[in-house]
């Protein structure tokens, strides 16, 4: 075992460096920080300024820079718990199927005659048969006709609509398979969203994930405030475009079944009655980006997917001359008369903007809308003065629990404790190297983790030199008693750190935020320190003894 074959003394030696160097950029992290902070803004298409130029020329270009992220607990930031309101949803796909379903009911009018939509529970649809309430059970099959599977695999089987009949009104409402299926994909839909507009704003590593059934956890390490990310989030940015029915007397003017009464910004005082249901909505949308209109006031140029952009173009060429609504979150932004056809599913929103709002709309209208309302049951904001006491505390605790290490080691087992020493700063060094190549966030517990691996790290090494001092007991010479060491070693040092390795594992799989920081710097020390611990001190033992080549070694 001590002849190394060259190969692999320059492996060993290549993931050393490797490793320092991409360790070495933590060293110098506020330069490297502004540097990539510039990268990104540049990246994004904002103006390379003097400043930013500057910040960019704070790093050479050609250097590793990558960064073990700071956590919410060490770096300070915004903390929010939101509780989404999937109700809203399934009212929301009732809006959506009213109109299809009149229409199929529209075309039987000769078997079910003239039908009104009736005021109705929250996530219901109630249709009434004005004239023909006998033929109810031929409008509940024409409604049961829509319906369609649902697109889920625990709902597999099964109708997203359930249909009943109450008199001369037939009920229409989402089955309990597709308001499962829909909770799920609001989730999904909402933690997405947040997390667009979040990387929107350029912040470093948040945390966005789902807690239990209806709630989202939002942490953003170096955001200035709660209340400033939840202004962020929790603007829902929902833009639909209506036909306009009839300007309305206020919003007490009763605007039928189907329409609804909303406000103008755009011309203080005016109350306009639109349809409910919207022509296209922001969904639709593939690109928003601030600009200025032909008067040079700021403005938003949107542009549609194909889809989007043929009912919008189809919708204008039919209704030249009438009015249409550009809603965002329920107030009416604009409401031009359409002069033409417009073609190519482009245009543009103007309104009482400054140059921030406009840009402002642009992130969130490219974020997307979130599909249903977010209350916000947890907020805090931890200054970063906190964060620097956990930081300057986590030092403290390293560098001593490093200190008592290598002094131990030193005394325990001299030149060789001296070897291990050696191992273990490089081990420190390679475990920050694949922590920063990996992105990963730093949180307290992952320092915790830290600590424990520096007490870890030597381990396998006890368990070597331990053996070595058998077999020089046993009269064995230097180099079989090194050989034999390493040997004898090798199954314990295994297993013991394969049983740790399978605890980081199930941490990392069945916990969350700072449990899952302690298991991932857990399991990567170990990695680290095995490879230091059988490879590197060996490497650094083997070129001491083919220098000095002892008789006698001490261990």
């Amino acid at each position: 075992m001590l002849d190394i074959p060259s190969w692999q003394r320059w492996l060993i030696a290549l993931l050393v460096a490797a490793g320092l160097a991409l360790a070495m950029p933590n060293l110098f992290y506020p330069r490297v920080e502004r540097h990539n902070d510039a990268a990104v803004a540049i990246e994004r298409g904002a103006f390379a300024s003097a400043e930013v130029q500057a910040d960019l020329d704070a790093w050479p270009g050609w250097l590793p820079s990558g960064l073990v992220n700071l956590g919410l607990d060490l770096r300070g930031g915004a903390h929010l718990l939101a509780e989404v309101q999937v109700e809203d949803v399934y009212q929301d796909r009732m809006d959506a199927l009213w109109p299809e379903l009149r229409d199929a009911l529209a075309a039987a009018r000769a078997d079910v005659g003239p039908i009104r939509r009736q005021a109705a529970e929250p996530g219901r649809l109630r249709v009434r048969l004005i004239e023909r309430p006998e033929a109810v059970a031929e409008a509940a099959r024409i409604a049961r006709d829509l319906a369609r599977p649902v697109s889920a695999f625990s709902g597999m089987g099964a109708s997203d609509l359930v249909v009943s009949i109450d008199g001369p009104d037939i009920v229409v409402e989402l089955s309990e398979e597709e308001k499962a299926a829909t909770d799920t994909r609001t989730l999904q839909q909402s933690v997405e969203i947040v997390r667009r507009r979040v990387d929107e704003v350029g912040t470093r590593e948040p945390t966005i994930q789902r807690q239990g059934t209806d709630r989202v956890l939002i942490q953003v390490p170096g955001f200035g405030s709660a209340a400033e990310l939840k202004d962020l989030i929790g603007t829902t940015a929902r833009l639909t475009f209506h036909p306009v029915v009839r300007e309305a007397t206020g919003p007490g003017d009763d605007p039928g079944i189907g329409n609804s009464v909303l406000p103008s910004i755009d011309r203080q005082g005016e109350w306009l009655v639109v349809e409910t249901a919207p022509v296209v909505s922001g969904e639709q949308l593939v690109d928003a980006q601030p600009g200025f209109d032909q008067n040079g006031q700021p403005a938003v140029n949107f542009r549609f997917n194909p889809s989007g952009g043929r009912i919008f173009g189809d919708y204008t060429l039919e209704n030249v001359g009438q009015r249409f609504a550009i809603v965002l979150d329920d107030e009416v932004i604009s409401a031009p008369v359409i002069r033409s056809h417009i073609p190519g599913g482009s245009g543009q929103i103007t309104g009482s903007f400054t140059v921030e709002e406009a840009g402002e709309l642009a992130v969130l209208l490219r974020a997307g809308a979130l599909p249903a309302e977010m209350i916000f049951l947890e907020e805090r904001t931890i200054g970063p003065e906190l964060g620097q006491d956990s930081i300057e505390a986590g030092k403290l605790a390293s560098i001593v629990a490093l200190v008592a290490v290598l002094v131990f080691m030193i005394l325990a087992y001299g030149l060789f404790g001296v070897f291990a020493c050696i191992a273990l700063l490089i081990n420190m060094a390679l475990l920050f190297g694949v922590l920063s190549l990996i992105g990963a966030t730093l949180t307290l517990p992952g320092i915790a983790g830290i600590v424990l691996t520096i007490g870890m790290a030597v381990d396998a090494n006890v368990l070597v030199f331990e053996r070595i001092r058998e077999e020089l007991r046993k009269s064995k010479g230097p180099a079989r008693a090194i050989d034999m060491g390493y040997r004898q070693a090798w199954s314990a040092i295994v297993d013991a750190n394969i049983t740790t390795l399978i605890a980081a594992a199930i941490l990392f799989a069945m916990g969350s935020g700072p449990v899952r920081g302690f298991a991932v710097t857990l399991g990567i020390g170990i990695v680290t320190s095995v490879f230091s611990a059988l490879f590197v001190t060996r490497l650094l033992i083997v070129w001491w003894f083919e220098r000095r080549r002892p008789r006698a070694i001490t261990v």
